[in-house]
């Protein structure tokens, strides 16, 4: 039987980017890129011609910016994952982009693979957050004050294990390995804490679980048992 292709859209003004890009995705057999713009009108033009599956989207381009790109698809389609790429570690511009409602958010200098698998996790319609941006989100959460009572306290041992593994930036097949569980049993578990800590995927629950510090929460909690 026929594998299902993902239609992949670059928007970058970049050349060289582009390039790279469509190099990586060439050797995937899975994804086919069916369009591509330097800037952020004609990729807002082309997009609602070719209406692809995932974008790779830079968040600094010229006419509009990747942030004014993301908003307009997603007031328009909210079918089409979104991924931004950018170069900075801005920590303002990503938190935009999350509230906006991107479905990945990585750096250009990523490895291929790591981009590959970010455009399947996205088209299954889970959430990717580059591993070396997580601690440096940490950063901007630990800041902020702590509340009496964790949002995380509703949460089961076994919930915490897997809300701490997201965080970490695995995948749901990832975890249940490490947890010998099935990547059924992991996403059901997924759904059932991101009801409890009032979120609506894995990029803003690993937000949650950076804010509320996890890991020490959890030694808090379950370290002697």
């Amino acid at each position: 039987m026929k594998k299902e292709v993902i239609k992949v859209f670059i928007a970058d003004d970049h050349d060289i980017i582009r390039q790279g890009l469509r190099r990586i995705i060439s050797f995937e057999e899975e994804l086919c890129i069916i369009g591509e713009a330097p800037d952020g009108d004609k990729a807002l033009a082309l997009i609602a011609e070719c209406t692809p599956d995932v974008i790779l989207l830079d968040c600094n381009m010229p006419l509009k910016n990747g942030i004014e790109v993301l908003k307009l698809v997603k007031e328009k389609n909210t079918d089409i994952k979104i991924i931004m790429l950018t170069i900075e570690n801005d920590r303002k511009t990503i938190r935009t982009a999350i509230d906006i409602g991107a479905d990945g958010y990585m750096l250009k200098d990523s490895a291929g693979k790591e981009i590959v698998s970010a455009i399947k996790m996205v088209y299954k319609g889970e959430k990717y957050i580059d591993k070396s941006l997580i601690s440096f989100l940490f950063l901007d959460m630990r800041d902020k004050d702590k509340k009496e009572v964790s949002p995380l306290d509703p949460l089961t041992k076994r919930e915490l294990e897997v809300l701490f593994k997201i965080a970490k930036g695995l995948s749901n097949k990832e975890i249940g390995e490490q947890l010998y569980l099935s990547e059924k049993t992991v996403k059901n578990y997924a759904t059932a804490l991101f009801r409890k800590i009032n979120v609506y995927d894995r990029v803003q629950a690993t937000l949650v679980a950076l804010q509320n510090n996890i890991e020490d929460y959890y030694k808090i909690k379950h370290g002697d048992e």
